[in-house]
């Protein structure tokens, strides 16, 4: 399997705030994934994860939100950036 990134982005805030971004286009799914993407997206504070979104194999797509693993359900990778960035604020 081959991976493209296209975008690896971080920014450092106040008190510890940290978000990053990073994203791969694929010559293959992950499964069991069916799109051509694997990402990272994550805000931490203070050295803890509050907010992530995230695929691997075997799991899929999903978020972390204030602790809880739930599904989530990747349309695009406009969406993705879209969706995480309305729960970073």
């Amino acid at each position: 399997m081959t991976a493209t990134l296209i975008i690896r982005d971080r920014s450092d805030g106040p008190r510890g705030r940290v978000v990053e971004i990073v994203g791969w286009r694929l010559s293959e799914p992950v499964p069991p994934c069916s799109h051509y993407f694997k990402y990272r997206l994550v805000l931490v504070i203070s050295g803890q994860r509050r907010v992530g979104f995230d695929n691997e194999r075997g799991k899929g797509d999903h978020r972390h939100i204030r602790g809880q693993e739930l599904p989530y359900e990747f349309l695009s990778i406009e969406q993705l950036f879209e969706d995480f960035y309305r729960e970073v604020d």
